[in-house]
């Protein structure tokens, strides 16, 4: 979910700048070119599916749904071989609730890929699978939001295992998003690693439900040197991939870069691409269901996602280097 609920009609902001970090040819060897990995479609609807049923009671964060929801990706980490970040997928943190002022439980879910280089750069992928739970009796199974980037991060994870990435990756599905990214705000101030080895948050934030076939790409505003990156993907990809709704304005809902879990990346310095789709009819609606999500688009978006990740990586010391970090 984006954590602000935007209901007026949102204005385009495409953004089309140039880099000048990143020469053109850099990447024309890319290997999303070479790679022979290829994405299950099956798997990735299933894991849609899994984590929107009526079961998981919406997802909400400290309630037996989103345990449920826990342990069914923890399942999926441990079937394909990632390994736990410390010793354990779960990484506890708590906060105080902003409605009641209590103090609210929450656990991220961790998992590392090692990198093929001995380069220290780590890339950090994340989605949030916590939703909002019930309402009145209804559940708001959050299929889009975000059971979809959640499916998604699964395939990058399964993409990486079967081709190792040249940098270390970390697989962070956080929870409490909802609440204000206090998952992702955890993650920041208590990384696994040095704060200064990680280099690049890729987030994903409701990417099955578009009519129009669009994925937004959030960041290239605050990040210019990413546009290259942006353009390679959208090239290839069976869906559109506008750059924008990252800067600054006074109209409600039009700048997303701190309405999801990359805001909290983003506030610490770290360059950021948010992958996700506009604002639909069943956003934050008990209409958010698998049934009613655009299963073909989120499929070539879920391939879009994958060969993000796989660039990106391609491309992590030249983010490093144009970032500074």
């Amino acid at each position: 979910m984006r954590a602000i609920l935007a209901t007026t009609a949102i204005s385009l902001a495409i953004l089309a700048t140039g880099c000048a970090a990143l020469q053109p040819g850099a990447m024309e060897s890319s290997a999303a070119e070479q790679a022979a990995w290829t994405l299950d479609r099956s798997q990735l609807l299933t894991d849609l599916q899994v984590l929107a049923a009526d079961d998981m009671e919406g997802r909400a964060v400290a309630t037996d749904g989103n345990a449920r929801a826990r342990a069914y990706i923890i399942t999926r980490l441990e079937a394909m071989g990632a390994e736990p970040v410390d010793g354990n997928y779960e990484h506890p943190f708590s906060f105080e609730s902003r409605r009641t002022g209590e103090k609210v439980d929450g656990i991220n879910i961790l998992a590392r890929i090692d990198g093929s280089s001995d380069s220290d750069r780590t890339m950090v992928v994340t989605a949030h699978y916590d939703h909002v739970g019930m309402r009145d009796g209804q559940i708001w199974n959050g299929a889009d939001d975000n059971a979809s980037g959640v499916a998604s991060v699964l395939a990058v994870a399964e993409m990486f295992l079967a081709e190792p990435p040249e940098h270390d990756v970390i697989i962070a599905l956080v929870d409490a998003e909802e609440n204000g990214l206090q998952g992702a705000r955890a993650f920041v101030e208590n990384p696994p690693i040095p704060a200064e080895d990680i280099t690049f948050n890729l987030n994903m934030d409701m990417v099955a439900m578009s009519t129009d076939r669009i994925l937004w790409a959030v960041g290239t505003y605050h990040y210019p040197f990413l546009t290259p990156i942006v353009d390679e993907v959208a090239e290839r990809a069976s869906v559109s991939m506008p750059m924008g709704y990252d800067e600054p304005t006074e109209e409600p809902g039009g700048d997303w870069t701190n309405l999801t879990d990359s805001g909290a990346f983003h506030a610490a310095g770290i360059p950021f691409i948010y992958l996700g789709v506009d604002f639909h009819p069943h956003y934050h609606q008990p209409t958010d269901t698998y049934e009613n999500m655009t299963l073909d688009f989120f499929q070539d978006a879920a391939a879009a996602v994958a060969d993000f990740a796989r660039v990106s990586d391609e491309q992590l010391d030249m983010i490093g280097e144009a970032s500074g970090r």
